[in-house]
């Protein structure tokens, strides 16, 4: 039975990913999913006035996932996830396309400031 539930999920259409802002490809790409989509779109928005070469995904299909991110992903040097949790998001990057995904956990209860995920943005392309 479970494996008739797996591929019927596994069968689900999902629609290609997108890239919210910035090329596909270059030095950084910051992936997302969740709350977590305003503070990465204001980080991403100032780093890129900024002249930085950092990219925005947003997933909006966990499971199964978009069929063309792991080529999307690819296309950058580095992958930063911020997360509100441990980085389950960044382990199932890792595992299935794999990517050097690098993780920005919080797990304090407390929202994403944009300046936190602005700073990881510039260490990453330090």
């Amino acid at each position: 039975m479970t494996e008739i539930r797996r591929d019927k999920v596994a069968g689900i259409d999902v629609p290609d990913q997108a890239i919210e802002q910035g090329e596909a490809g270059g030095k950084l790409v910051v992936v997302g999913w969740g709350s977590t989509y305003g503070p990465i779109t204001q980080a991403v928005r100032r780093a890129r006035r900024r002249g930085l070469d950092v990219a925005h995904i947003h997933i909006r299909h966990i499971w199964p996932m978009p069929k063309n991110l792991g080529a999307l992903l690819k296309g950058y040097d580095k992958v930063l996830v911020p997360e509100m949790n441990t980085g389950q998001l960044k382990t199932v990057l890792r595992d299935q396309f794999l990517v050097d995904a690098r993780p920005l956990n919080k797990v304090s209860g407390q929202p994403f400031r944009i300046a936190e995920i602005e700073a990881a943005i510039d260490a990453m392309l330090a």
